[in-house]
């Protein structure tokens, strides 16, 4: 309890300063910072803070006077790192229509800001959450939340519903009888119906759309996503695809979306087009992982290897050809919240190495949530966190995150 107080007490602090308009300065030291665009390691490191903004960074700075000093010791300072395909309002795992059925938006609303705090506490200071299964605008609430500080959680950029085709998505099985029965994702069947979903999800507040270009085959047509990806792309936001078939690939990326999600079982031509137009894959090899280690049947546990390993072959593909990769875990169950880092594990092991996997789960990512963050650099947003080890020599090292900072405020300190 007393740990609990220190704690609470720092960051009340801390806000109660922001709140009165005074700017402070704050000094991080530590043994060791990574420098994750060099790849180098900077000791005797000193990253200065101003508000919420880093002011400079390396080795032997100098410390304002009167600055606040936090001594992390023989710590490794990173940037905060970000995840690039998480759902937050998801924590039901298989039981997907029981939690359509059951759970109010507002109860989704709570669970969602739980894993929230949970993923900003593992040092995941942004995300991309690429739709909330079903919980409405959900999501857009939790985000205007952590934004106005009612509740902890990475900053977020929320794609709201989804677009799926009719029939396409989950909870599959549903008696045909209620035809009123909640989905996970807004469906549409046609190219008007796509429109007015890309329109309506940005009216109540979506930061970019997600669309389901593929299920089990290639579902909506090439003039349904291309209407998607024009709406979107028209309002200045970008389009994430959840694409695993080689079709359903194709036809996302000929239609100029932003990011293919999974990316499974993408062709070499795919990967070479991907390369050409810019396109963004996020591999989420941990999620696989996640269910080979915790599959119920021999069914699972071959369905699980089996993506594994097309997955990485993909991921390998697309490293060699220079197909930009940024990280995404897709956590979809309670036990998987917080967890994220496991997908920087999954990446180094698949074939980015160590210093590549946590390229793509912070300045790479950072690229693609198109937010000032992911290095500690002069200018950028004070995300900082410190580990350890060196997750250079053991990537394993990122699930221990000991402190974190995120917009300049200590969230997070085990040595209080």
């Amino acid at each position: 309890m007393k740990k609990i107080g220190m704690f609470l007490g720092a960051g009340l602090t801390l806000l109660g300063l922001a709140a009165l308009g005074e700017t402070r300065e704050i000094a991080i030291r530590a043994a060791q910072m990574l420098d994750v665009k060099s790849g180098s390691v900077v000791t005797n490191a000193v990253v200065l803070v101003t508000g919420d903004r880093i002011i400079a960074a390396g080795s032997g700075l100098a410390i304002p006077p009167g600055a606040t000093v936090i001594d992390l010791g023989d710590h490794m300072l990173l940037p905060g790192l970000v995840d690039c395909h998480t759902h937050l309002m998801s924590s039901s795992g298989d039981e997907y229509a029981l939690m359509l059925a059951t759970k109010s938006q507002a109860y989704r609303a709570l669970e969602g800001a739980s894993n929230a705090r949970r993923t900003l506490m593992a040092g995941f200071t942004t995300v991309r959450d690429v739709e909330n299964e079903g919980s409405g605008y959900a999501d857009v609430a939790l985000r205007n939340a952590i934004n106005r500080g009612l509740v902890e959680g990475p900053r977020m950029k929320v794609a709201t519903r989804a677009i799926a085709a009719v029939g396409q998505y989950q909870p599959f099985g549903i008696s045909p009888d209620l035809p009123e029965f909640p989905r996970g994702a807004q469906m549409v069947s046609g190219v008007e119906e796509a429109r007015r979903a890309v329109r309506e999800q940005i009216g109540n507040g979506a930061d970019l759309i997600k669309v389901y270009a593929d299920w089990r085959y290639p579902t909506l047509t090439g003039e349904e996503l291309r209407v998607i990806v024009e709406e979107a792309h028209k309002a200045r936001r970008t389009v994430a695809a959840h694409a695993t078939t080689p079709q359903g690939i194709r036809n996302a990326v000929e239609a100029g979306v932003d990011s293919i999600e999974h990316g499974t079982h993408a062709e070499r031509a795919t990967l070479e087009l991907m390369k050409q137009k810019g396109t963004w894959l996020v591999p989420t090899l941990g999620q696989g992982l996640d269910l080979l280690a915790n599959a119920k049947d021999e069914k699972t546990r071959d369905f699980a290897r089996q993506s594994v390993e097309d997955g990485r072959k993909t991921l390998q593909m697309a490293r060699d050809l220079g197909v930009k990769i940024a990280s995404g875990f897709d956590p979809f169950e309670a036990r998987m919240q917080g967890a994220n880092a496991h997908e920087i594990a999954a990446l180094a092991q698949a074939g980015l190495g160590n210093l590549g996997a946590i390229r793509a789960a912070t300045l790479d990512a950072a690229q693609l949530v198109g937010l000032e963050v992911g290095s500690l650099e002069t200018g950028k947003l004070a995300d900082v966190i410190a580990v350890a080890g060196n997750p250079l020599s053991d990537i394993k090292a990122l699930e221990s995150v000991r402190f974190v900072m995120k917009a300049g405020v200590v969230v997070k300190d085990e040595r209080r």
